[in-house]
């Protein structure tokens, strides 16, 4: 009996007889004071070698049609991981996007990914720039067969999933992991004045008032009705809304994604962390500077807009003398910028795991 299961078991192990199970290193992601704890994926938790190597994927143009454009291409780690400037990326052969690049941190906190929602996770939405064809323009499984010849990747995916095999899959979680690592937060201006070591300016404080407050002219303090879309430590409500930047709609946003015609013109709630790094602005890139963005709400907001947000109707309808905006001073436009500058955290600059491996 006993030399029969011997048996069973030399069989059962057939060719792992004798190997090392394979054992990654557990990274622990260090989530800024403040903030809420994260719903990491349960399937795919995080490890420096799944880390590292989602990092080198992000960052090789092997990735592309032509090897010449990478995840990083669009998503530049100098410019809070955006395409700085562009209003709209460009492809492998010169093709233009649809939309403007979003920034890439504090996804960690994330349900749903790009501006219309349509990746429910982070590995299918790192996987869907490498065969768009206005962006990397490839196979993805070329792209396995390509990255199956390199050694380095032989050992990076061997560190990370215990054998070199390369599938979409496993690319997909190994990206995903590097870009839940991506952070924005605990040591900007504005954090540093919440653990009380910094101090806000007068024109500053005077735009955190205002951020906060609710748009009520006959308030004492009336404010600019920010915090309804933005609040939070993470400076957005991660919801879906219409902000009124156009009356007739060209891009129906997550309408065209569920195919309700109630979800037209909605957009995903941007972080405003880091938003002196990002523009330009909006899902179209319509606007250069944060003053720009400023003015629309306080005196461009299409009353008319399709779906127009509650939220928007409510504050536009507030001030007896406009039908389009805030109605702020230029006093008050300029501490809105003023304080939205104090979420500058130069760690996505700096910190030498967002870096790219090849450079």
């Amino acid at each position: 009996m006993v030399f029969g299961l011997l048996a069973l078991l030399v069989v059962s192990c057939g060719d792992n007889w004798g190997k090392k199970p394979h054992v990654t290193t557990p990274y622990v992601l260090q989530v800024p004071a403040g903030f809420p704890q994260p719903a990491l994926p349960a399937d795919n938790p995080l490890t420096v070698e799944g880390i590292l190597l989602g990092r080198q994927l992000f960052f090789d143009p092997i990735l592309s049609l032509d090897s010449s454009q990478s995840c990083g291409s669009c998503h530049n780690a100098a410019f809070g991981f955006t395409d700085h400037g562009l209003t709209y990326s460009l492809g492998v052969d010169g093709s233009v996007g649809d939309r403007n690049s979003m920034p890439l941190h504090n996804l960690a906190w994330h349900q749903t990914f790009f501006w219309d929602g349509r990746a429910p996770s982070l590995r299918e939405q790192s996987l869907e720039p490498i065969s768009n064809p206005i962006e990397m323009k490839e196979d993805v499984l070329h792209v396995v067969e390509k990255l199956q010849r390199q050694p380095r990747y032989q050992d990076a995916f061997t560190a990370a999933f215990g054998d070199e095999e390369v599938t979409p899959e496993r690319m997909g979680l190994a990206m995903e992991q590097f870009m839940l690592t991506i952070l924005s937060g605990g040591d900007s201006k504005f954090d540093r004045f919440i653990a009380g070591t910094e101090s806000l300016t007068t024109e500053e404080a005077l735009g955190l008032q205002l951020f906060n407050g609710e748009s009520n002219p006959n308030s004492p303090t009336p404010g600019a009705d920010c915090f309804h879309c933005h609040g939070g430590a993470l400076f957005t409500n991660h919801r879906f809304m219409n902000n009124g930047l156009d009356s007739v709609l060209t891009d129906l946003g997550l309408g065209g994604v569920t195919g309700l015609t109630t979800d037209d013109g909605k957009f995903k709630v941007p972080s405003l962390r880091n938003i002196a790094y990002t523009a330009p602005y909006m899902h179209d890139g319509r606007f250069q500077t944060l003053e720009q963005v400023i003015e629309f709400y306080n005196s461009g907001v299409e009353p008319n807009s399709p779906n127009l947000d509650p939220s928007m109707i409510g504050f536009i309808q507030t001030h007896s003398g406009s039908t389009r905006g805030l109605n702020l001073t230029l006093t008050q436009r300029q501490a809105l910028v003023a304080f939205l500058n104090t979420l500058t955290d130069t760690r996505v600059e700096t910190d030498t795991l967002y870096q790219n491996p090849f450079k």
